[in-house]
């Protein structure tokens, strides 16, 4: 764990010239050219971590939130000082922001370690933004505290309610099925994201501003606060002021993120019927502090935790209305039976103690209560088997149900693009009862593990309605996406796992009941195979995808690269 030598404010991590008066005296000169005063360079200093970008309109709110940041430390005595970092704008950066999400992490921690601050204010949204920071601030263990901008609101379009990104993905599987015409896919694309904000729905945006806030790292009812209420920018005011608060009486990241926090976390998870992506981030996050997630743990919670949440892609609504319902303390107390509400928070409070304080008041057609659930299990479950000997993850509240128990034929794909050459070509040897398997598409791959895991349905079989088939792959998939789907099969196929072994024509099997995913081939045929073959291997040479290529670890260990973690930094 990284720790900053020296004072407070303006005094803290003094840049060496071997004369740390001279130092001191320097800094405050330059401070000086910015126009600050005497009297506020003594007060103790907030960071605000902000992450705007032309090419992330998710945090085009930035600029007004910043102010009220500011504000609200200006207001608290204490000094603001906002700085940039990388913005990982989802749908406008190529392979994946996954690929980069460490990259990020590495630029939080080393900017709050190499600037004086006594606390920070992470200001970040589009999903990998959070997990990044969180990572970051993390190992970097100051007071810190999270704010997002919000989610978009849905908007009236013909009678119905948009709202990325979801919509996005019914309406296009409607046109590559042939029933709608590519004029109205093209209107319909310019209503689908009408606002500022992150996706309306429960994708890993919106899944992740919710862990964090059960984590206690962000203020209580400021998950869901749509990006354009004006809730949004008192919720900015107070996050500064908190800010201060703990710049002058510190709760470190350490104390308040323990295994306890972590399982709560889980909790709040299955019940919203959040992203599968949170799985890897909330792994690699905790990974930062020493804790383990275990997808053994998420199986035994899973069983108990219903989904109360009635919102897409699990249900109907958005993340506008989960605000007007209540908002995430809504949903909290109705799990304070499997929580740990002893859990400090960075308000001071314990999480109990601050459900305490939550309006009785809920709307039930939102949020349900845990004797009339939404659905009566967890939305996420692992799997195990001969073709996922460390894990796997299906996403059962957006699945599916008939597919749950499954045996069938492999159609296979080797890679992401030999997926879009064949996908929808005529001659596919394809039926609605085979099952698609990705390869090639993992942590390790060139790809960098897109967002990809959500095959299309064949064309051929599209156009005749078929709408969901039992998908299989190592890569991962929308938060906002729906369908019977397997992620993160690991070992993923570029490490040698049983995946990259699977032939068109082979014999799987899923139980989800049972948590089971086994390849029904034996042992001396996939020897024969292991041997005849080689995993496909990304070797870049130079800059950070060498480094990515070098370090990124499995999904069941976050993805994280292998110096970040507790015990990599440790050593």
């Amino acid at each position: 764990m990284s720790k900053k030598l020296g004072g407070s404010g303006l005094a803290k991590g003094l840049t060496n010239y071997g004369d740390n008066e001279f130092s001191l005296y320097l800094r405050k000169a330059f401070a000086s050219a910015a126009g600050h005063s005497e009297e506020m360079l003594k007060k103790p200093v907030v960071g605000i971590a902000q992450a705007p970008s032309g090419f992330n309109p998710c945090h085009r709110t930035f600029p007004e939130l910043v102010e009220a940041i500011k504000r609200g430390v200006i207001s608290e005595g204490g000094m603001p000082f906002d700085f940039p970092t990388i913005s990982l704008g989802e749908s406008f950066t190529s392979p994946t922001t996954m690929k980069y999400r460490n990259l990020l992490s590495m630029d939080i921690e080393e900017m709050i370690n190499a600037q004086p601050m006594d606390a920070v204010v992470l200001l970040g949204g589009c999903d990998k933004n959070v997990p990044a920071q969180m990572m970051g601030a993390f190992s970097a263990n100051i007071p810190a505290i999270q704010l997002v901008p919000g989610p978009m609101l849905p908007m009236p379009f013909e009678g119905e309610r948009l709202g990325a990104c979801t919509d996005c993905r019914r309406y296009w599987g409607n046109y590559r099925a042939g029933k709608m015409t590519e004029e109205k896919i093209n209107l319909i694309g310019t209503k689908l994201a009408a606002t500022a904000g992150t996706c309306a729905v429960m994708g890993t945006a919106s899944t992740m501003a919710s862990i964090v806030e059960v984590l206690g790292i962000s203020l209580p009812n400021t998950a869901a606060i749509p990006a354009v209420h004006s809730d949004r920018i008192r919720a900015a005011e107070e996050t500064g002021r908190q800010a201060v608060r703990l710049a002058k009486k510190p709760i470190l990241p350490s104390q308040i993120v323990t295994p306890q926090a972590i399982e709560n976390a889980l909790v709040l998870l299955l019940a919203i019927g959040g992203s599968t992506n949170a799985i890897i981030h909330l792994t690699a996050m905790a990974g930062r502090l020493g804790i383990e997630v275990s997808l053994k743990t998420l199986n035994t919670l899973s069983e108990k935790t219903p989904v109360l949440v009635n919102l897409k892609p699990t249900g109907e609504h958005y993340m506008s209305d989960l605000y007007a319902a209540g908002g995430i303390p809504a949903v909290l107390r109705e799990l304070k039976p499997l929580l740990h509400l002893n859990c400090l928070t960075v308000t001071g409070k314990t999480l109990g103690e601050q459900l305490d304080e939550v309006s009785p008041w809920v709307d039930r057609d939102i949020i349900r209560s845990m004797d009339q659930p939404y659905q009566d299990k967890g939305g996420l479950i692992a799997l195990f088997g001969s073709l996922a000997p460390r894990g796997a993850i299906l996403k059962r509240s957006a699945a599916e149900p008939a597919l749950m128990e499954k045996e069938g034929r492999a159609v296979v794909f080797s890679s992401l693009q030999d997926l879009a050459q064949r996908i929808d070509s005529p001659d596919l040897d394809v039926y609605a009862d085979d099952i698609l398997v990705l390869q090639n598409a993992g942590p390790r791959s060139e790809s960098g593990m897109p967002e990809a895991g959500c095959l299309p349905i064949p064309k051929k079989l599209s156009s005749q309605g078929v709408k969901d088939m039992l998908r299989i792959s190592d890569a991962r998939m929308s938060g906002t996406a729906f369908g019977s789907v397997v992620l993160h099969v690991s070992p993923e196929a570029a490490a040698g796992g049983p995946l990259g072994l699977v032939r068109t024509g082979d014999r799987i099997r899923m139980s989800a009941e049972n948590r089971k995913l086994d390849l029904l081939v034996d042992s001396a045929e996939l020897e024969k195979r292991r041997k005849e073959s080689s995993p496909e291997q990304y070797s870049p040479k130079r800059g950070y995808s060498k480094l990515y290529a070098q370090s990124t670890l499995q999904a069941e260990a976050g993805c994280d690269f292998d110096f970040l973690t507790f015990e990599g930094s440790s050593k």
